[in-house]
């Protein structure tokens, strides 16, 4: 858990980069138009869709934008792009996973298999890495608004399976098919500051400082591809050498 809470972090200060760049709308676009063409596009019955909605947010993206957006996918909109899953090993024999969302796989899988080559490791085939991965839900509380003990007790009641403490904020973890009645029952004391979903690793690969920023390139260039929604990876990277990498 501790590698992936890292890298979590990490990803957030990186999106808010991003999301000045325009990256992160192209990715927030995406992700919505697939959750309605999954779910359809009411937010209160599909979750995937609230929760790409909340990410719109945190990004800043206009509401006209979003607006727009929920025209569209409800419409044919996202109707031509293409959604899976692609895995590979980074260097170190780290386990690299990322969901994809292209117009254009004859474009997409070339630049990742260019990018995992690149950088010391290799595009593999479908199920290589994905058994060492769980789909996971996040809901993120700010520490500063309820004691531990008092919010481990709600999301647990509530059906979480764990809760940690990250920099200044609680990470709550929780099977996707309750991820909605553990943020309902946490919102009721106190306000949900992010939920995400994601995949977390079941084991992991301690990396040294030399390791950690090879490793941390790869995946950097594979989030930097518009067409990569996420990337996850078995990777741990111990606090003192985090402190040393810029990231």
């Amino acid at each position: 858990m501790s590698g992936h809470s890292k890298w979590h972090n990490i990803k957030v200060k990186k999106e808010k980069v991003d999301a000045k760049k325009g990256k992160m709308f192209t990715k927030v676009s995406k992700e919505i138009l697939l959750a309605i063409r999954e779910g359809g596009a009411d937010p209160d019955g599909n979750y995937r869709l609230a929760t790409a909605i909340q990410k719109a947010k945190e990004v800043n993206m206009p509401g006209t934008n979003i607006k727009r957006l929920l025209e569209k996918g409800a419409g044919s909109g996202g109707d031509d792009i293409q959604e899976s899953v692609m895995e590979g090993y980074g260097p170190h024999g780290v386990a690299v996973l990322l969901e994809v969302a292209t117009d254009n796989k004859n474009r997409t899988v070339p630049n990742i298999r260019h990018s995992f080559s690149r950088h010391g490791g290799a595009l593999g085939e479908a199920g290589c890495v994905s058994w060492m991965f769980e789909k996971k839900g996040i809901i993120e509380v700010e520490s500063s608004r309820i004691s531990e003990e008092e919010l481990f007790e709600i999301a647990i009641d509530a059906g979480a399976d764990d809760l940690q403490k990250e920099e200044d904020r609680f990470q709550i973890i929780a099977d996707p098919s309750n991820m909605r009645e553990v943020k309902s029952a946490v919102e009721k004391k106190v306000p949900v500051a992010s939920t995400s979903l994601t995949m977390i690793p079941k084991n992991e690969v301690t990396l040294d400082k030399s390791q950690a920023e090879s490793v941390l390139k790869l995946v950097e260039e594979l989030e930097d591809n518009d067409d990569v929604q996420n990337v996850y990876a078995n990777f741990d990277i111990p606090d003192d050498i985090l402190a040393k990498l810029e990231v």
